[in-house]
């Protein structure tokens, strides 16, 4: 370069097929690497493996509700796949109740009951303005000709009537302890009549107990009333599939209404 200054410029010339161009270049500001010519590709496949391993962690810190989903998409029925929110009073004859700021109660039928009878029609519906005592008769649950009588779990009168389930009774199932409830009572006692109901986490302990007792008494119903039909609701490992007694005969919901709802 002798004594001419540094311009920071290399002149070069290139030949095409027709015509002889020259560029100026600037040098040492920009530089280009080919990842693939190194290991571009290898750090390719890393990203790749990071971003599709990203959902599985995630996964891996909700155990209980991955767990849950699982067991609802192979249709077995365990504690996992309930659904059992706060701040309901749960009752021994497998309904629940809710008493709002107003001074009513919501009443329903648990996710277990469900879980167990699987869709099913609600009948011979109790009117507004009627007055009914615990344990007496709110409604009738129909499934193939097969019933179920539903007690009520507080004494009062009912103000409202979910007449919606009629039209739409596949909202039982759905949302249970939102658009599924199915009275509206003004209680007359529910300090006494909601004593001996579940409440927080102690219903939880409960629904898993009821579901063990109802294992019990599936194995016992079934090889009095139908023993073929064992396999079909006991799955291997003792687990139950989903809405067991759907496939059980009317025998067996005879015995179940005694067991499990008579309280």
């Amino acid at each position: 370069m002798g004594n001419k200054p540094f311009t920071g410029f290399t002149r070069i010339s290139i030949m095409g097929k027709k015509s002889l161009t020259k560029k100026y270049i600037k040098m040492d500001e920009f530089s280009y690497t080919n990842i693939f010519d190194t290991k571009g590709i290898e750090y390719l496949i890393v990203i790749g493996f990071l971003i599709l391993i990203i959902p599985f962690w995630r996964a891996l810190n909700k155990p209980v509700k991955v767990k849950a989903r699982y067991k609802e998409v192979l249709g077995v029925l365990t504690p996992e796949v309930l659904r059992i929110p706060q701040g309901l009073h749960y009752c021994k004859n497998h309904l629940w109740t809710h008493l709002k700021k107003s001074g009513n109660a919501h009443v329903g039928l648990n996710d277990l009951f469900l879980h167990i009878t699987g869709e099913i029609e609600l009948i011979n519906f109790r009117n507004p303005g009627e007055r009914v005592r615990k344990g007496d008769l709110i409604a009738k649950v129909s499934q193939g000709g097969k019933e179920l009588r539903i007690p009520s779990p507080i004494s009062g009168e009912i103000t409202d009537v979910n007449f919606q389930l009629r039209k739409t009774p596949n909202i039982l199932n759905e949302d249970p302890y939102g658009k599924g409830w199915i009275y509206i009572i003004k209680p007359h006692d529910w300090n006494n009549d909601t004593h001996n109901c579940v409440t927080s986490e102690k219903a939880r302990e409960w629904s898993e107990n009821e579901l063990q007792r109802f294992k019990d008494f599936v194995a016992i119903a079934l090889k009095k009333h139908s023993p073929e039909s064992t396999m079909l609701v006991l799955q291997e490992g003792g687990e139950l599939i989903k809405y067991p007694l759907a496939g059980m005969p009317a025998e067996v919901w005879k015995e179940f209404q005694e067991c499990f709802l008579s309280h």
